[in-house]
């Protein structure tokens, strides 16, 4: 058998060997972003590299998503390496997709650009024979929360019931007889550093909320309709008056977008529509905010005669952070990227992710990686250095995978061993799930 050290020698070797592949894939994938729920392009290279590697997989799983199972030597753990497919929408951000805003300015094509090269250097290379459990390579569709109303839309068709490609995978049983789930995502850096093994992030719900009013002759008759969005702005008026009450610790954000705002300028609007997002950091702060903004918006509708309706939207949950992974990881970044160059833990941030959902349940690492200029989702974002961003990360996920599954899989079990989940698959669909 091999040692660790030469299993890793050989991971790395593998990526090294197929870095042009690894770097194409995520540059196609960059230049053809796709949003969520909608990644077939996108979906549809990372079957091409399966195909290329002979690696037997599932597709159209939660719409657009594909997993891919390597036995090892022994099946003693199952752990999943995860990349996420979808796009933001940045309109103007200069590699922009001309008809539909999409941009990677959130950095997944370098998290599939990393699961390409774990697939070579776990698939390829007679590794999985010498490890004691069994990989599971995923591509999810849809973590980021964009278009809800359009998610909406594939719920009533029966489509989904979530709005996030992680809670889809969680509601269809894909994480069943997963033990633990590993992943990266990419971002910029200050102070020269280039990593951190993780860091914790906020949760949220969503709401999709409508204002009915009454439509009138705009100049001629403004007393005879009901102004919708005069009651929107209320509401978002008195959601301001709210934040105050926000306490710091609990990291609360709450942000909207206004999807309708009326239909001709000469007419009464009739017929106002907006989304939000409520973040915290602990269910009951996201509760109590939750509901200051329902009662926020209903004075806005009470305050003009309007109407209005409030669709709670499940969001995802708070990420509980692995110290045992986050460990693992950070020997592993230290080694690739050099030890002044990495961080343990990253600086706290109000961004959310499906992958909290999924560390309440099992074991989870959400790493993170540089490369990257500028902030996330904004025209700024820009893909630096390839070598970090799309090398760096593939070799140390497979390296963690090494090291969780090698020696009889004695790390993997004790990270299992030492996990408390905050909740089962029941309970989470049935209590977070409640809202959807």
């Amino acid at each position: 058998m091999l040692s660790v050290a030469e299993l890793k020698q050989r991971v790395c070797k593998a990526i090294d060997d197929n870095r042009d592949k690894i770097i194409a894939v995520g540059d196609s994938i960059y230049s053809e972003p796709e949003l969520g729920y909608k990644e077939v392009l996108t979906a549809g290279k990372v079957k091409n590299i399966f195909d290329e590697l002979g690696i037997k997989y599932k597709s159209d799983i939660a719409v657009t998503g594909i997993t891919a199972p390597l036995k090892g030597r022994e099946s003693k753990v199952k752990i999943a390496v995860i990349g996420e497919l979808d796009a933001v929408t940045v309109p103007a951000h200069p590699d922009a997709d001309k008809a539909t805003g999409a941009v990677h300015a959130c950095g997944h094509n370098c998290m599939i650009a990393a699961l390409v090269g774990a697939a070579y250097a776990l698939a390829g290379t007679g590794v999985m024979n010498e490890l004691a459990g069994d990989v599971v390579l995923m591509a999810l569709p849809a973590e980021e929360c964009v278009e809800m109303e359009y998610r909406a839309g594939l719920k009533s068709r029966g489509l989904i019931e979530f709005i996030g490609g992680k809670q889809e995978f969680i509601r269809l049983g894909i994480f069943d007889d997963i033990d633990m789930m590993i992943m990266q995502h990419n971002m910029f850096f200050n102070n020269d550093k280039y990593a951190a093994a993780g860091n914790k992030y906020n949760g949220f719900t969503g709401k999709l909320v409508r204002y009915k009013g009454r439509s009138a002759h705009a100049g001629g008759a403004p007393h005879r309709g009901i102004n919708a969005l005069n009651a929107a702005t209320l509401g978002l008026q008195a959601i301001a008056m709210q934040r105050e009450t926000f306490k710091d610790d609990d990291n609360i954000r709450v942000h909207s977008i206004m999807t309708k705002g009326g239909d001709l300028v000469n007419v009464i609007p009739d017929d106002v529509r907006l989304e939000f997002m409520v973040r915290g950091n602990n269910l009951e702060a996201i509760t109590d905010a939750g509901q200051k903004v329902d009662r926020a918006l209903k004075a806005g509708a009470d305050a003009i005669g309007a109407e209005v309706e409030i669709e709670d939207i499940v969001g995802y949950l708070p990420v509980t952070i692995n110290n045992d992974l986050m460990d693992i990881m950070f020997e592993n970044q230290k080694e690739i990227l050099g030890e002044d160059r990495v961080l343990y833990e990253a600086e706290k941030t109000a961004a959310s992710t499906d992958a909290g959902d999924v560390s309440a349940i099992i074991p989870t690492l959400h790493a993170l990686f540089g490369g990257c200029s500028g902030d996330l989702h904004s025209i700024d974002f820009r893909i630096d250095d390839k070598e970090i961003a799309y090398i760096a990360t593939a070799k140390c996920l497979a390296m963690t995978v090494v090291d969780l599954l090698a020696d009889n899989a004695e790390k993997a079990l004790n990270v299992k061993k030492n996990f408390k989940p905050l909740m089962t698959k029941d309970r989470y669909l049935k209590e977070w799930g409640k809202l959807s």
